[in-house]
């Protein structure tokens, strides 16, 4: 979805607020402001920050200076190392019999910011995969044989930059970065220390066990809750703007804590 047409489906669905948080860009949050501001839905500029672990482990920032020229500076560094990340991917893919270019990657996205569901759609218009999910599950998650772990940002640094432009940092949907408690609670802790507002306490994958001990894990050191459910139009047609796969309720107050 174009950012506008995203805000007009938030508002058809009755939610009284939306972040988005594109990956290592902010291209589209004037229009999606915008667009919230004519129809009298809240809109949250953010930006969900892509960064180096053995795993995937993301850091979405809420409230940021879309217009700050170091984030702008910096952002454009991420956008020159995804570039070289895509080209690992496409490197990969051949090596594995797939015929997928970066150039046909960027006609199919109408864009030069790609991600791995970019090449996922190629693979399945060319007939090597039947669906994304397989593309992924195959081949580009991570652990898979065309996954690339090239990033820009290291976790603290992605932190520290969404705190100097002015916006609440907090780490994206704790169960992809694959760590035990009691690991996650020292990266968290480490995180704390340069300015971690919070983590995703509500995410549309997690398991009632899983929510639980996170929210515990955030209570014990002080940190706040964010919740999405990291909904991504057709791309992932399973899950539904607001409820996650249909169970998911994240009340206001959560984002009224946010900005507290």
């Amino acid at each position: 979805m174009t950012p506008r047409e995203l805000i007009r489906h938030a508002k058809e669905k009755g939610l009284e607020a939306v972040a988005l948080t594109d990956h290592d860009v902010i291209d589209g949050l004037d229009d999606a402001l915008d667009e919230g501001e004519k129809l009298g839905i809240e809109v949250v500029p953010g930006v969900e920050l892509s960064v180096r672990s053995e795993t995937e482990t993301h850091i979405l920032g809420y409230y940021i200076d879309r217009h700050d020229k170091h984030l702008l500076t910096e952002l454009e560094e991420a956008k020159r190392i995804r570039m070289m990340r895509n080209y690992e991917y496409s490197a990969k893919l051949k090596n594995l019999g797939f015929d997928v270019t970066v150039d046909e990657v960027m006609e199919l996205a109408g864009s030069d910011m790609l991600g791995r569901t970019h090449f996922a759609q190629v693979m399945v218009k060319k007939g090597y995969v039947q669906s994304i999910k397989q593309a992924f599950d195959e081949y580009l998650a991570n652990g898979r044989p065309a996954y690339s772990s090239l990033q820009y940002f290291s976790p603290r640094d992605a932190v520290k930059l969404i705190k100097d432009v002015g916006g609440y940092a907090y780490v994206a949907h704790l169960n992809l970065i694959r760590k035990s408690l009691p690991e996650l609670r020292e990266f968290l802790s480490d995180l704390k220390k340069v300015g971690l507002d919070g983590i995703e306490g509500w995410y549309t994958e997690y398991t009632p066990e899983q929510q639980a001990d996170y929210q515990a894990l955030a209570a014990e050191l002080g940190l706040k809750l964010s919740g999405g459910t990291d909904f991504h139009a057709h791309l992932k047609p399973h899950i539904a703007i607001g409820v996650g796969y249909g169970n998911l309720c994240i009340p206001y107050s959560v984002l009224e804590d946010i900005r507290s």
